[in-house]
């Protein structure tokens, strides 16, 4: 959207409230846009019980720690960077910078887009060996050219500092 940015806020607020509430206008819109299609499934079998399988966690949600840099919500296209943090983090240091859903619920508990805490109740009853040291966060809402830079850059480097950190599996929650 073109325009001033307080314009765009605004109608950006509207639109999420509108189709939170009328989801036949979600689909409608849906049905106009264009969207990338993956070719194939990037699957890979587990190569160990999940009880000894370390857990990365991946949001789309927009979540970063208060004091990194939030996304950038002025270009229309989105930001295709990322932002990265501790797995050990408290919710207190979390936020979230995206206008392009309705975070009501999460902005009361961050486990709504990131369940942190839910990763961790499952490694202390022993389901999941362990959760890797570090959480990534991207914004979901990526369009036009930073597509390219998202496919081709920033979401490689994130899969190469997984594979690092020794992640068995990734959990991926989109917001």
């Amino acid at each position: 959207m073109k325009g001033p940015r307080w314009l765009n806020d605004l109608t950006n607020s509207v639109l999420v409230q509108l189709f939170k509430h009328l989801p036949w206008l979600a689909e409608r819109w849906a049905k106009g846009h264009r969207f990338v299609e993956g070719k194939g499934i990037p699957w890979a079998p587990l190569g160990k019980p999940l009880r000894e399988s370390c857990i990365a966690m991946v949001t789309t949600a927009g979540v970063h720690l208060k004091s990194q840099p939030p996304f950038d919500m002025e270009d229309p296209n989105g930001d295709p960077s990322f932002r990265a943090f501790p797995s050990d983090v408290h919710a207190a240091d979390l936020t979230i910078t995206h206008k392009y859903y309705d975070h009501s619920a999460a902005d009361r508990d961050i486990n709504v887009v990131l369940p942190i805490d839910r990763l961790r109740e499952l490694r202390d009853e022993g389901i999941i060996g362990g959760i890797a040291p570090t959480l990534y966060s991207f914004m979901g809402h990526i369009d036009g050219p930073h597509l390219k830079t998202l496919i081709g850059e920033t979401a490689p480097e994130v899969a190469r500092h997984l594979v690092q950190e020794r992640a068995d599996a990734a959990f991926l929650t989109p917001a």
